[in-house]
């Protein structure tokens, strides 16, 4: 058997719809050429040997032969993937934690294309033609799955993804052959990006070229007013970036250490928690880290007491989701706006019942209220409030038309919007200090009937 390198994608930011295209879930795991022949092997792309860490994959020896397959290793926990325990299962040596971790979080192999069969190479032959052999030459197992792509309809097929909360889909040139080892614009990667503003509490000693300025920025959120470290980032910023920024930072130093993580270089240097930058990031992990961060922006405009770690908690939307169908709704689909941390927003919605929806973020949604006669704008009303679904960040912005035969159908207004600040939130009585165009001052919540979620909404004397 000849041996390859895998193809890789160019990086766009916006899906399409095409029909000569085919469109797949891009799979945050682990890339791997499987070998299988009178014996069986599975490469990484830095060409270390896979099957020792997932042995499960020897499954493959009876699903196909004489093939060299290309695929993702993933591993599922609560039906979504999860890269840190791929990721740790491929770190692992011990036989006795392999075999474990087999037990307990089974590895998946996902196979999307075929390079070879019958020791006959199949790379310069066209990917639809490709496809039609790779799925007359394996069969799916236990641990083994073919990839199911779609075609032309690119644009839906991503907003599903990002709906699922997954990294993104591949898009693929039917008529492209296999090129190994080379990053083309016949395959291409459309990744949700998300982004976070963070605070800069440090930066760690540069080395080589930044021996002058710095090596990494040290990054913070607080959580209800503590500052909590997320990591570090030192891509995304010019030559001119770091002398300017390192110039600023140099205005700031103190010697109060922030955070004592052991992942945190000792010589680092710490500053006033004054400066804010927007980073990009592909997810979060379990310890709160950011993970392939990159400086996007600068954040002059934000305080940094509003960088709230809320804007990376994960969002709770299943019930969001299963009342829509965002091919007919315009309403969003969520996944894309980091938020500001305590902001609020009252929207009029004429549907079939007309009311005022009034939602405040909180842990990265909009905890929402049906709220029939109005928000109450003196002391002496008392309006009920039925607490519905959990919207998604982008909601606070959300003006339209939902169309005749959806959830809620009707017009949607923003009647106001601001920022609040929270001064209890308790499982039954929630009080917060609104201060919007329309509404000021302090509101209460109080749960008067938990089976029907139903809350007594009021504004407090001052």
């Amino acid at each position: 058997m000849n041996q390859y390198k895998p193809m890789l994608a160019q990086s766009i930011e916006h899906s399409f719809d095409d029909p000569v295209w085919i469109y797949e879930i891009k799979w945050d795991g682990i890339r791997a050429l499987a070998y299988v022949g009178d014996t069986l092997s599975v490469k990484s792309r830095n060409d270390k040997e896979l099957l020792n860490n997932f042995p499960e994959l020897n499954e493959l020896s009876t699903l196909t032969s004489n093939v060299v397959l290309d695929g993702e290793i993933i591993v599922f926990k609560e039906g979504h993937p999860d890269f840190q325990e791929v990721a740790r299962r491929n770190q692992l040596s011990n036989p006795l934690e392999i075999n474990e971790a087999r037990i307990k979080n089974p590895a998946t192999y996902i196979v999307f294309d075929i390079l070879e069969k019958q020791e006959a190479s199949l790379i310069d032959e066209p990917l639809e033609k490709r496809l039609k052999i790779l799925n007359n030459s394996v069969k799916q197992g236990k641990y083994v799955v073919i990839s199911n792509p779609i075609r032309e309809h690119g644009i839906q097929y991503y907003e599903i993804a990002v709906k699922r909360d997954l990294e993104g889909i591949i898009a693929k040139k039917l008529s492209s052959t296999y090129q190994p080892g080379t990053r083309s614009y016949d395959w291409l990667k459309i990744k949700r990006v998300k982004s976070c503003d963070c605070v800069i509490f440090g930066y760690t000693i540069g080395e080589g070229a930044r021996e002058d300025t710095f090596g990494a920025l040290l990054l913070g959120l607080y959580d209800e007013g503590k500052p909590v470290y997320v990591g570090r980032v030192g891509t995304g910023l010019t030559d001119s970036d770091l002398k300017e920024l390192k110039k600023s930072l140099d205005k700031l130093k103190i010697e109060e250490k922030w955070f004592d993580e052991p992942d945190i270089p000792i010589k680092s240097i710490w500053v006033k928690p004054e400066l804010v930058i927007e980073v990009g990031y592909q997810e979060v992990t379990k310890d709160n880290r950011l993970r392939a961060p990159r400086l996007l922006g600068f954040r002059n405009d934000k305080p940094p007491e509003l960088c709230s770690i809320i804007q990376i908690k994960p969002q709770k939307l299943e019930e969001y989701y299963t009342k829509r169908d965002f091919t007919i709704s315009p309403e969003p689909t969520g996944g894309y706006t980091k938020g500001e941390g305590n902001s609020f927003v009252i929207q009029e919605h004429r549907s079939r019942l007309t009311h005022w929806d009034f939602r405040l973020e909180r842990d990265g949604v909009l905890v929402s209220w049906a709220v029939p006669k109005g928000v109450p704008m003196v002391n002496t009303e008392k309006h009920l409030a039925i607490q519905t679904e959990d919207h998604p960040l982008e909601y606070a912005g959300f003006e339209g038309t939902i169309p005749v035969g959806q959830y809620g159908a009707g017009k949607v207004e923003i009647w106001d919007k601001g920022f609040y600040s929270p001064v209890k939130w308790l499982d039954d009585k929630i009080e917060v200090v609104l201060a919007g165009k329309r509404l000021k001052g302090r509101y209460e919540l109080i749960l008067i009937n938990k089976e029907k979620n139903e809350w007594l909404f009021f504004k407090k004397l001052e």
